[in-house]
């Protein structure tokens, strides 16, 4: 399971939409399409076809599927499940994440996930589950955790 924002696309050219109050979340999500992919996450998702079934999980909206589809087609990875955050969900993602993880696990081996976000990564790994820390979008500006914690949108 791979997270996108932060693990598999770069999201650091669009967080000024979130710096500034109030957040412009739509002009957030609206530059998604742009964002570069992270290679070392790609390259991970790239070695894991073949033997697991890749499933992205992101808390990007709905509206946002179309974007998100293309985006990943455009860069090459693999066709997978793609699990977005409900439109009226604003739990923090150390809630919704690893929540979601256990749904997906019944029945099934998860072999790893990789995700950018401490929290959410200690989460997985106190439920059991081997992480992959992506750490590899340097210097990310703390806003992009603050959100995934306290608004619960990416």
């Amino acid at each position: 399971m791979f997270d996108l924002d932060g693990t598999l696309a770069d999201v650091r050219h669009r967080l000024h939409h979130l710096e500034r109050r109030p957040r412009d979340w739509k002009a957030f999500f609206r530059a998604a399409p742009r964002d570069a992919p992270l290679e070392p996450g790609v390259r991970l998702v790239r070695e894991s076809t073949g033997h697991c079934e890749v499933v992205y999980v992101t808390g990007r909206p709905e509206s946002c599927r179309r974007d998100t589809r293309e985006w990943l087609a455009r860069h090459g990875l693999p066709d997978g499940d793609l699990r977005m955050r409900g439109a009226r969900d604003r739990r923090p993602a150390r809630v919704t994440k690893p929540e979601l993880l256990r749904e997906l696990a019944a029945g099934r081996e998860v072999a790893l996930v990789a995700d950018d976000d401490e929290q959410v990564c200690a989460a997985y790994e106190a439920a059991g589950f081997r992480v992959v820390r992506a750490d590899w979008m340097a210097q990310a500006p703390p806003v992009l955790e603050q959100v995934q914690e306290d608004e619960g949108r990416t």
